[in-house]
């Protein structure tokens, strides 16, 4: 992971609950929340992940605190622990970072009610009950700011990913909603929504043949796939006072992929 080149203004000193962060766009964000001075809780279900986690943020930022709390964001008694945590060790809660979620390439008519509910339940509920978590905590505190990990096929449809399609169209419906009912609790909410990165994830389904990443690249226009840093990044800026009148919006992050109409 690299370091933050920038300042983001407003982080320094931020409380932050990061769910999903033990790899992926998860753990790029927890390096770049640090690199600004934000204390953080990792949430994942990957416990030997946490640690590694840990391990990296405290070695690259050597003033950085990071707690760590093994819970699924489906499970409402160990997501509150897990925030009950939060303002127990740092004393409030001011960002949370809901990247949490499963991926599901499969043809509509295979899809199983327990794989449609486990695909809804992680990629949609489990982010609305994080934002409500955490925003009862904000509330008491001035507010705040929320950002979940969408997708552009929140934005746009695609075969073989009904299940996923709908929650994630589903997350950016709810920020957006969240938005305008918090606003005057001073909760910003917004989504971001990215392409192709270049996650373990996706280089799992690339060498299983269910991706072919020169396609990938061929189809999106600037070349290739993004990386967790570039979203990451995107998450500083929503998160920071530079984005102080920016809520209800979703940021697309893809290289141009939902522009081009090729």
């Amino acid at each position: 992971m690299t370091k933050a080149i920038m300042q983001y203004p407003g982080l320094s000193e931020k409380i932050v609950f990061n769910t999903g962060a033990a790899s992926g766009i998860g753990l790029a964000m927890a390096h770049a929340f640090a690199s600004q001075g934000a204390s953080l809780m990792l949430l994942d279900l990957d416990g030997v992940g946490l640690v590694r986690a840990k391990g990296e943020l405290e070695a690259a930022y050597p003033n950085v605190r990071v707690e760590i709390f093994v819970a699924s964001i489906i499970d409402p008694e160990g997501l509150e622990a897990a925030v009950e945590q939060t303002i127990k060790k740092f004393g409030r809660l001011d960002v949370l970072l809901n990247n949490a979620g499963i991926s599901m390439n499969k043809p509509a008519l295979e899809i199983t009610p327990e794989e449609w509910r486990r695909a809804i339940d992680i990629d949609l509920s489990g982010i609305f009950f994080c934002c409500q978590s955490a925003a009862r905590r904000m509330m008491n505190n001035g507010g705040g700011v929320i950002l979940a990990t969408a997708s552009m096929w929140g934005l746009r449809s695609s075969a073989r990913r009904t299940a996923y399609c709908a929650a994630k169209a589903g997350v950016v419906s709810l920020c957006k909603s969240l938005a305008v009912e918090w606003a005057e609790h001073h909760i910003r909410v917004n989504a971001i929504c990215p392409g192709y990165i270049q996650t373990t994830l996706v280089n799992d389904l690339v060498s299983r043949g269910v991706l072919d990443e020169q396609s990938l690249h061929t189809r999106t226009p600037l070349g290739r796939m993004g990386t967790p840093e570039e979203v990451a990044h995107t998450a500083l800026y929503l998160a920071s006072d530079l984005a102080g009148f920016i809520t209800g919006h979703a940021m697309v992050i893809d290289g141009g992929w939902t522009a081009n109409g090729y």
